[in-house]
């Protein structure tokens, strides 16, 4: 249904015409862009799950030793052996863009860069399962970063693919069909006042040829 208050000019006409153009070029690049972005967000989807599953597997073996471990050495003996870390870890963000949605890239750097500063205690008094434990941990911790990193990227591209879905949708839907709807009843609308105008002058000219020479036309 065309809007009623549209003035059916050719001057309006011509105004609705650029938009149409324009919103159609627009619909185009939204739509390019929603599937492209769909197609990175399962690009991850892929990613997120083998890291998934990658560090299920790499957490569950860290626990089963150190339950063996626990079940080896005293309450206190565990305790004491990890009360004092050795090692720290700095944690640092950076932003990637991709389909203008900025996505986190996190990156960590330990104090030192000495492998066995895990450990943070002597070897004499506690068990392998524990050096196993804390092994398995240190692996697992960048698997965890890059999951985490992951997640976050699905969130943010899920986000905006369902932002973009709704704008394509509201052009596909609203706006095009009722720019068309407005284009066609303001070309009727001229046409009707164009068909009046011949049909006046075709009047007038009879009128004139009347007066004129008394002719009938």
């Amino acid at each position: 249904m065309a809007n009623k208050a549209v003035t059916p000019t050719r001057m309006v006409l011509n105004q609705l015409k650029v938009r149409q153009k324009t919103a159609r070029r627009g619909h185009k690049l939204l739509k390019d862009k929603r599937d492209e972005l769909m197609r990175q967000f399962l690009e991850v989807v892929r990613i997120n799950k083998k890291l998934r599953e990658k560090v299920e597997k790499g957490l569950t073996d860290a626990f089963a030793s150190l339950a063996v471990a626990s079940a080896i050495m005293s309450p206190e003996m565990l305790e004491q052996a990890l009360l004092y870390p050795r090692q720290s870890v700095e944690l640092g963000r950076t932003f990637k863009n991709v389909m203008s949605v900025n996505v986190p890239q996190y990156e960590f750097k330990t104090k030192n860069d000495d492998p066995s500063e895990i450990f943070p205690y002597g070897f004499a008094q506690t068990s392998g399962e524990l050096d196993d434990a804390l092994a398995e941990l240190a692996r697992v911790f960048v698997d965890m970063l890059e999951l985490a990193q992951v997640e976050k990227t699905m969130q943010l591209l899920a986000e905006d693919i369902e932002k973009t879905r709704r704008r394509v949708n509201a052009l596909e839907y609203v706006m095009l069909p009722e720019l068309a709807t407005n284009i066609k009843y303001i070309s009727m609308k001229l046409q009707e006042n164009e068909n009046a105008t011949k049909v006046r002058l075709l009047k007038v000219k009879e009128m004139v040829l009347q007066n004129a020479h008394n002719f009938k036309y």
